[in-house]
């Protein structure tokens, strides 16, 4: 179809009418009803979680412009630390109050999609599961659940990994540099390397799992481990749900 000289919608009926005929295709998995709603709800949290990020990036530009440094507030402090710093002034405080306005309403409707997030994880049996692994936390494991749905698709686990694009690739075009090939869904890859990120700062505990990542970041550098710890996340975490297992934490050093 991508060498047809002339992309017309009835030629594209008739090359779809061909593969079909000649069984050029894969069968796909459609995901149930359940998990395209949790989906959804993930991807509306992002969305939001994004917008605000732009919102707040256009305000710390402003301010910058009237040579104000806003320094690195948290979320809930944000607009509190904007009046504090800009507050006396009459030519930036008038571009900044709707943005933060906007910023307000957008942080309740933040809290409400988490909310409902965290609901339904602490239901969710095999996301209550997932989430003893250290690093997983409930936007992690339900975006993993809602992802592959059903453990019984792939043969292997390790099948997972290449399924959610994790596997090694090299793509390479002036500054651009991508280590992993990206195929497969972003949502669920993008939880997993977050986990992977946060693994080695926050979980205190010892793990097989942790020391075998720093392990790979002292050999092959913090980016590349990250990538394998988040391909070794989605290996563990589809084997405890197929096998209604717990999380082994291993033999510490000695």
């Amino acid at each position: 179809m991508k060498t047809m000289p002339n992309k017309t919608d009835r030629n594209d009926a008739r090359a779809l009418a061909q593969i079909m005929r000649t069984g050029w295709f894969r069968q796909v998995h459609v995901k149930s009803r359940q998990c395209r709603l949790w989906r959804s709800l993930l991807v509306a949290r992002r969305t939001v979680l994004n917008e605000m990020r732009s919102i707040e990036n256009v305000v710390r530009a402003i301010l910058r412009e009237a040579g104000l440094k806003l320094g690195t507030p948290g979320r809930a402090a944000f607009a509190d630390r904007v009046h504090k710093l800009a507050g006396d002034d009459t030519l930036v405080m008038p571009l900044v109050e709707p943005l933060l306005s906007v910023l307000a309403a957008m942080l309740t409707a933040l809290a409400r999609l988490t909310k409902q997030v965290m609901d339904l994880v602490k239901k969710e049996t095999v996301c209550r599961r997932l989430m003893s692994v250290p690093g997983v936390g409930p936007i992690t494991a339900l975006a993993f659940r809602a992802t592959i749905d059903r453990p019984d698709r792939f043969r292997r686990s390790r099948d997972v990994g290449a399924h959610l694009g994790l596997t090694p690739a090299r793509y390479q075009s002036g500054e651009t540099g991508i280590q992993i090939s990206r195929c497969g869904d972003e949502l669920a890859r993008t939880a997993l390397y977050e986990a992977a990120h946060t693994l080695p700062v926050r979980s205190q505990k010892w793990s097989s799992l942790r020391a075998w990542g720093m392990k790979v970041a002292r050999a092959r550098g913090m980016a590349r481990a990250r990538v394998a710890v988040a391909r070794k996340l989605a290996v563990i975490l589809h084997r405890m749900w197929s096998d209604s297992a717990e999380f082994r934490w291993g033999q510490g050093p000695r």
